[in-house]
């Protein structure tokens, strides 16, 4: 985890940088706001790395002599497949089409989000996939 950290950091000095340097040559407000967001969103990531390496153990990929089967093992709890990503796509679709179409779709896609939604977040309390 040392090294993803080192690697944002390192990439977050190069933004700043290039931030600094497209605002100075274009004087475009736009593309230097968002490279400064850029710079932002990756310190703020590479110091949560760097800080979360300190207090966690070493892993396999800190240590240059360490092979590929070395964090071989269980990775952790993934969720099984689901259905509800499909109608919140949906819903997000159609409430994004009554913007541009008519808000009378809103109609139609609010339930199609509301059942995704919680479908999605009661997903382990109800069917095959409740915990016991």
């Amino acid at each position: 985890m040392k090294i993803q950290g080192k690697m944002f950091i390192w990439l977050s000095v190069f933004i700043l940088a290039m931030a600094i340097l497209y605002g100075v040559w274009s004087k475009e407000p736009a593309g230097t706001t968002a490279l400064f967001l850029a710079f932002g969103l990756a310190i703020m990531i590479g110091y949560y790395l760097a800080f979360t390496a300190r207090r966690v153990d070493a892993m396999a990929q800190d240590n240059k002599e360490a092979d590929v089967a070395d964090e071989a093992g269980e990775l952790g709890f993934f969720a099984p497949h689901s259905w509800q990503p499909l109608s919140l796509a949906v819903g997000g679709a159609l409430a994004f089409l009554a913007i541009a179409m008519g808000w009378w779709i809103l109609y139609f896609s609010a339930p199609l989000i509301l059942v995704g939604l919680f479908g999605w977040v009661f997903e382990f309390y109800r069917g095959e996939n409740q915990n016991q």
